[in-house]
């Protein structure tokens, strides 16, 4: 008869590592979120072969106390709450604690920080879970940290990772979605030594999306706004003209409490709103922020935070869905035709 016994700490911490830490993307998307929680008012992300290899993410954040930087990797240790109730409240985009502990679990972490009071900074490198240096260092104030060989000591995960290619594209999917989650933080995004975009950070959603996806893109997107006062609702963003559209979903981009999410809620609701304008199969494009009070919606439903829960789904989706319709009838969306004769 097999015998019952507790794992040890090391394959606890790889196998908890598996539901936070996918690929390389997953990694940039905790690190970033870590950044913009800790205030960073520019933020950049480097990348080489995919992430795989090295990925690097700077912050002008607040930084990590000297006495802090070793508890920060220990899982299940977060600033962002501190009892029970606070998941019904959660303002920030981390929470969970277990980020940096997982990261550390599949790679070389080495980390880089300072907070403004103090006069020098922190080094400390963790590899496979295991600190393996701290010390003293001259540094700006923020947090730098360098992810190597991600799945190094977990060959069975490294072999399931794509090309480098791929792996970076599933990166720069995400620095596009969190660079318009927050227009008034600068981002930076380099890739193999080459600068692939940077927004100002002025707070401007259209520059942002024009940055990224073109001057083409950016003039079919018309701006929208509306409240749902009994709802606890505010919509504001950009939707696309009817023109401008889409074989697949993937330019429909969410934001709740700037929290990027995928939502087929909010999916259904503004096609719904397209119905009378747009080809079957064909789908529209947004950038959308949705603002809740925190308790109407729960974001501790996956590791990834990637899907919520919202209160009053029905009413929210009616809601949704006539506000769209009605912001698409209010003004001309289809280009006039002029036929003249020769």
């Amino acid at each position: 008869m097999a015998i019952i016994q507790v794992l040890d700490h090391a394959t606890i911490d790889k196998i908890a590592a598996g539901e936070v830490v996918e690929r390389p993307a997953s990694i940039a998307k905790e690190l970033v979120e870590n950044a913009i929680d800790a205030g960073a008012k520019a933020i950049t992300v480097e990348i080489k072969e995919g992430g795989i290899s090295f990925l690097r993410v700077t912050d002008n954040g607040g930084g990590i106390p000297k006495d802090q930087v070793e508890i920060a990797f220990l899982r299940h240790a977060t600033s962002k709450i501190r009892q029970e109730s606070d998941l019904d409240f959660i303002e920030t985009l981390g929470f969970r604690g277990e980020a940096l502990a997982s990261i550390a679990a599949v790679s070389m972490v080495e980390m880089v920080t300072k907070v403004a009071d103090d006069l020098t900074g922190t080094r400390y490198v963790i590899e496979g879970g295991v600190p393996a240096e701290k010390e003293e260092i001259g540094a700006p104030e923020g947090t730098t940290i360098i992810v190597r060989n991600v799945f190094y000591n977990v060959p069975a995960r490294k072999k399931f990772l794509k090309k480098p290619m791929t792996e970076g594209a599933y990166i720069s999917d995400m620095m596009e979605h969190m660079a318009m989650s927050h227009a008034e933080i600068s981002f930076r995004f380099i890739v193999n030594n080459q600068v692939k975009f940077s927004t100002p950070g002025n707070g401007n959603l259209k520059e942002v999306i024009y940055r990224i996806y073109g001057k083409e893109f950016s003039d079919n997107m018309k701006d929208i706004r509306f409240s749902v006062p009994s709802l606890g609702m505010d919509v504001t963003g950009y939707i696309g003209t009817p023109g401008l559209n889409r074989s697949n979903r993937n330019h429909q981009l969410f934001y709740i409490n700037q929290r990027f999410i995928r939502s087929n809620l909010f999916s259904k609701a503004l096609e719904e709103g397209y119905r009378n304008y747009m080809m079957q199969h064909r789908f529209p494009v947004c950038v959308l922020h949705i603002f809740f009070t925190p308790g109407q919606v729960d974001v501790n439903v996956h590791p990834t935070k990637m899907e919520v829960r919202i209160s009053n789904g029905e009413a929210v989706y009616s809601a949704f869905a006539a506000q769209s319709a009605g912001c698409l009838s209010e003004r001309e969306m289809i280009p006039k035709v002029i036929l003249t004769e020769e």
